[in-house]
């Protein structure tokens, strides 16, 4: 018997399969990330239109496959429409979507990894912030087990003294002693700490500083630490 679902979920990235079809990779809200077939979808008169295409949030109906699923409906939760007229924000948007790409598990189950997603699009869509990505990409270490250390010296676990660098690979903040890998000015070590300490709604509201751009740049590189790569859509943002 042929086992259809619905669920929901946002457009990743997608690629060509064939001479009509494409292969639409979502994260979804119950069954985290779902490679699928879109069939025909590149036809002109196809029915989902430009529907799949990231950062989509959609409503859908699909049916299992061994290795593919196939999408039998789509129906659009949200398109962003503010993101796409804005280039910055459409690439802030595709830089989100990149890296829970990364990090999302095929066929494991993480809601809260969509929500953060969901609600990170969301946020770009009515409240734009130049802090949003590194916000986001700090959250998503901490949700997938290697949030920094801020509190205290990530290699000789000192409390109460000066943290003078960044390295993740040392799992955070540096004091003076140990330090290794990038500086860290004492703003942006208060700003990070403000974002994953429950403050990140002020944090976002803020107009961009020294320190954000601070944050933006050690957050990528943490991440891409993390990942063992090159972030594509951050680095092609930067030529």
């Amino acid at each position: 018997m042929v086992h259809l679902y619905r669920d929901q979920g946002v457009v990743l990235r997608t690629h060509k399969l064939g001479e009509a079809d494409r292969i639409v990779v979502l994260m979804t809200a119950n069954r985290g990330k779902v490679r699928a077939v879109a069939k025909g979808v590149r036809k002109t008169k196809s029915r989902f239109g430009g529907r799949l295409e990231p950062p989509t949030h959609l409503a859908l109906q699909c049916y299992e496959g061994r290795e593919l699923d196939t999408i039998t409906q789509v129906e659009t939760i949200d398109h962003f429409h503010r993101v796409h007229q804005d280039l910055d924000g459409l690439s802030a948007a595709l830089a989100l979507v990149e890296a829970v790409d990364q990090v999302a598990r095929e066929q494991h189950e993480d809601p809260a990894l969509y929500v953060m997603l969901v609600r990170a699009l969301r946020t770009l869509e009515t409240a734009p912030s130049p802090l949003l990505v590194a916000a986001f990409y700090l959250k998503l270490l901490t949700h997938d087990g290697a949030g920094p250390i801020l509190d205290a010296c990530a290699r000789c676990g000192s409390e109460g003294v000066d943290l003078v660098a960044f390295d993740l690979v040392e799992g955070g903040a540096l004091c003076r002693a140990c330090r290794r890998g990038p500086a860290l000015s004492p703003g942006a070590l208060d700003l990070m700490r403000r974002i994953l300490g429950g403050d990140l709604g002020a944090a976002l509201g803020e107009p961009a500083t020294s320190d954000s751009l601070e944050v933006a740049d050690l957050a990528t590189r943490a991440l891409e630490s993390h990942l063992e790569r090159r972030l594509r859509v951050l680095r092609l943002m930067e030529r």
